[in-house]
């Protein structure tokens, strides 16, 4: 795979400790009509084994059933985990993934070529690859390099009930319900998920991540 510079489509930014949840499911029609990878969620968590932390990223959001097995991953689209361990909020390793055929290849975790919003792809920091998994079908996970890999459809797992924060903003109610209406309930997403261990991520205790779709130029 020959090194392509790549340039930013979208980014979603947020902070994590330990756990990180964030949420962007609606974006402007411009982007969300392109093939640059629109980020709803970004999630980082410590894994069923503690020496882990595992990334997710979900793009494509409101996908409904009918849409969700016509739904693919671009090719000229990578998806990158970038991974601050010194609190500069300058990222220090990416881990990328990048579609080609029926798989989805990652590089990483690994210092990036140049920072900020165009990257080069880390082939020489291949650590493995995934068989990307059909709606409907058994979740495929690939385990390579002391990291573990998915790719492709999932049931969205935010839960938001937009019209009781619509009726909150209207001044007709006071908060939420428990439980409340999820409002993504049916809907899918597609993801890429990483488990990697911690040892690979520096000696921080905390670290900052945040996702970004870059799109080939």
């Amino acid at each position: 795979m020959k090194k392509t510079k790549m340039i930013l489509g979208l980014s979603l930014v947020a902070i994590s400790g330990l756990i990180l949840v964030a949420a962007d499911h609606i974006d402007a029609p411009a982007t969300m009509s392109g093939d640059a990878g629109d980020i709803t969620d970004v999630y980082a968590f410590q894994g069923q084994n503690t020496n882990n932390l595992v990334f997710a990223v979900n793009t494509q959001g409101l996908l409904s059933p009918n849409a969700t097995g016509a739904a693919t991953f671009k090719e000229n689209v990578m998806v990158e985990i970038n991974i601050d361990n010194t609190g500069d909020n300058v990222e220090d390793l990416v881990i990328q993934a990048i579609k080609r055929g029926d798989k989805m290849y990652f590089f990483g975790p690994v210092a990036p070529g140049t920072t900020g919003t165009s990257s080069m792809v880390k082939t020489a920091a291949a650590s493995g690859s995934v068989a990307i998994s059909s709606y409907g079908a058994i979740a495929l996970t690939a385990e390579q390099n002391g990291m573990k890999f998915f790719a492709g459809p999932r049931d969205d797992p935010f839960f938001f009930d937009l019209g009781q924060f619509k009726a909150i903003l209207g001044g007709t109610a006071s908060g939420f319900n428990n439980p409340g209406t999820d409002t993504f309930a049916g809907t899918n997403v597609m993801a890429i998920v990483v488990e990697v261990p911690k040892a690979m991520l520096g000696s921080s205790s905390t670290v900052n991540v945040w996702a970004e779709t870059k799109k080939k130029q």
